[in-house]
């Protein structure tokens, strides 16, 4: 099968390695444009395209494709059955997903029509969902509402994931899923399936905010907001008037002595909640190295006693 990939980070690089493997032909790669990283500043392509240059496949990188007449004739003219895309990170306008005659193809980690939109995997954490999967779908004009192609068994979840190694998982699942839903798509066998619009969650977009503790929250849903914003936005409070990062922590049977009020036993670090108390296990000043709870009480001992996020 002729094919146009659509992806930015790396898992979608799998994704599009697997299609490779399979033996379709990837006529073309669209990718989010460089980004300025790191300490210096300077721009760096996504896996994605990385992937592209390594293997000479065309790449193109444009900052939108609404309205953009010479790239919709440009993906019109690579005259391909399907357009794949996984986490491309840009909507796709009528005027494109309408150009393959076999439509579009998309993974979306999720049970669909269970957590559509573009937050599924954090959705599940933070929900204390049991289960998760990924869908194989076609896009249409709504959010994750298209058709489904096939599904995942559902994932178990144990209470431990990490929105960043959750959702690797998933679309590492995805991505072993695809070659075989396009040859079905290809030969009929696969028929795609209406969405029960009346079972359907949205999920919202993630903002920097989103990520900031309120210690009035119980400390269950605290330690799902730690696990479930990993990488970003990152779970974080305020420790004598300096950002402080809480990267790692752990459910904890200590009472607790008050909302945000740190005390330590037996060299660990517990805080309080609305409701129950965490063990701390890692945790990160502003413009300091990540270090262990135990590490920092032992560096900074007058954080007992202390309320977080005042």
């Amino acid at each position: 099968m002729r094919i146009i990939f659509f992806g930015s980070p790396t898992e979608a690089a799998d994704s599009l390695d697997s299609l490779i493997s399979a033996g379709h032909e990837v006529a073309a790669i669209y990718s989010q444009p460089d980004r300025k990283a790191g300490r210096g500043r300077t721009k760096s392509p996504t896996p994605v395209k990385s992937y592209a240059v390594e293997n000479g496949i065309p790449v193109f990188t444009p900052s939108s494709l609404r309205r953009n007449e010479e790239e919709a004739a440009r993906l019109s003219d690579f005259n391909v059955d399907t357009f794949v895309v996984v986490a491309y990170g840009r909507i796709l306008p009528t005027e494109i997903l309408q150009i393959p005659p076999m439509g579009v193809v998309n993974i979306h980690p999720s049970l669909l029509p269970l957590h559509r939109g573009p937050s599924p995997v954090v959705t599940a954490i933070l929900e204390g969902r049991v289960e998760t999967g990924v869908t194989v779908m076609l896009l249409d004009e709504g959010m994750d509402t298209g058709p489904i192609l096939a599904q995942s068994e559902p994932v178990r979840l144990t209470g431990k994931e990490k929105g960043a190694e959750l959702q690797d998982s998933l679309f590492k699942k995805g991505a072993s899923m695809l070659p075989t839903v396009l040859k079905g798509l290809q030969d009929g066998s696969v028929v795609p399936q209406p969405q029960d619009d009346s079972l359907a969650t949205v999920t919202g977009l993630l903002e920097r905010s989103d990520g900031e503790i309120d210690w009035s929250a119980n400390s269950q849903e605290i330690e799902r907001m730690i696990r479930a914003y990993d990488p970003w936005p990152g779970t974080f409070t305020s420790y004598n008037g300096k950002g402080l990062k809480i990267l790692d922590a752990e459910l904890s049977n200590e009472t607790s002595v008050g909302e945000g009020v740190i005390f330590s036993q037996d060299g660990r670090l517990f805080v309080g909640s609305g409701a129950g108390s965490l063990e701390l296990k890692q945790i990160q000043l502003d413009a300091r190295q990540a270090v262990a709870a135990a590490d920092f009480l032992r560096g900074h001992p007058d954080i007992d006693g202390t309320t977080l996020g005042t």
